[in-house]
């Protein structure tokens, strides 16, 4: 990876912006694929990125290439893929008509598979999968929220690109089990979901025994699923995946004090998912929930809560009202 070259995002949405924002503030050269709306709040005063731990800084619109116009990926000695999984396909289209042969792809996204997509649609280009692990919130105005903690996670390669793309307070770890890390992702993403039927914050959710009892049911379901296909999933948390049900179902005071010493949620913390809905957008459910539910109808298990969850999300994406704010019951109930 020439480090004098542009990186490129592509699809310059919560986790686009906050990512190549912190890249751009390291004195990187960044080109941020994006819809008008966030070209014009950047524009206008700046993009903005916060976080939990107190950080907040601006950097200029000057100090990025800004367009809809997927050329500006021209010189690009690397691409970041932040779309929605139901976008990849199209976007490695894009950058296989705008970018250098010998671009550097990488996978920032949501769910399982999106690499071999990538690798499918750019044949003879190097594609990375990566995993974030932690959560942006876009606050409105130009600014990006950094609402949770965690490291980014990049397959490992001989050019050591994750080491490279690392920058102060955006660090980028390589792997040799990135399918480990991403299942581990995919299973703690399983509340994503839930998040965006509760319509309450992360921390209040996660604070409340019947909320965590229904993530572990989640979460049980999603490991039966995935053991059935021999994959061994790898935690984006200290806790390991296996130990996450019985965790859950721990009394708050329990629980929250083992939450503390593992992971550091904003107190406004909100999952992606409840933004698509509350912007009515098309989420992710098929590439989460739809995961775990496709396994088990191959493998003749019995995952009711998955199920029950991507039909209500299906719901809520119809009828186009945002979050329709349910209980706990009234998710585990059935019609």
């Amino acid at each position: 990876m020439n480090s004098g070259r542009t990186i490129g995002i592509a699809g310059a949405g919560s986790i686009g912006c906050f990512v190549g924002g912190m890249l751009a503030a390291d004195g990187r050269r960044v080109a941020l694929l994006a819809r008008p709306r966030v070209i014009g709040e950047i524009e206008a005063g700046g993009l903005r990125l916060t976080s939990f731990e107190g950080a907040d800084q601006t950097i200029a619109a000057n100090r990025f290439a800004l367009s809809e116009n997927p050329s500006i990926f021209g010189d690009a000695g690397v691409v970041l893929v932040t779309v929605k999984s139901a976008d990849t396909a199209d976007m490695a289209d894009i950058i296989a008509r705008n970018a250098p042969p010998d671009v550097v792809i990488v996978s920032l996204q949501n769910g399982i598979g999106n690499a071999a997509v990538l690798r499918n649609r750019l044949p003879g280009r190097r594609v990375l999968g990566g995993m974030v692990p932690f959560n942006v919130v876009a606050a409105g105005h130009g600014r990006f929220h950094r609402a949770t903690s965690g490291d980014i996670v990049v397959e490992q390669d001989e050019a050591h690109t994750a080491e490279k793309l690392s920058v102060p307070g955006l660090k980028m770890r390589p792997t040799d089990n990135i399918d480990g890390a991403q299942w581990g992702k995919l299973l703690v993403n399983l509340n994503n979901a839930l998040n965006a039927l509760a319509n309450l914050p992360l921390r209040r959710q996660l604070a409340q025994r019947p909320w965590r009892r229904l993530f572990a049911d989640q979460m049980a379901e999603g490991l039966a699923a995935i053991r059935a296909e021999g994959i061994r999933p790898v935690s984006p948390t200290p806790i390991p995946a296996p130990w996450m049900p019985p965790l859950l179902r721990l009394p708050d005071a329990i629980f929250e004090a083992l939450l503390g010493r593992t992971m550091k949620i904003d107190p406004e913390a909100r999952s992606s998912m409840w933004e698509d809905l509350q912007r009515g957008r098309r989420t992710e459910i098929d590439y989460l929930q739809g995961v775990i539910t496709e396994i088990a109808e191959r493998r003749g298990l019995d995952v009711p809560v998955s199920r029950r969850v991507v039909e209500l999300i299906r719901r809520a994406e119809l009828e186009a009202k945002g979050s329709p704010g349910l209980t706990p019951e009234q998710i585990r109930a059935t019609d």
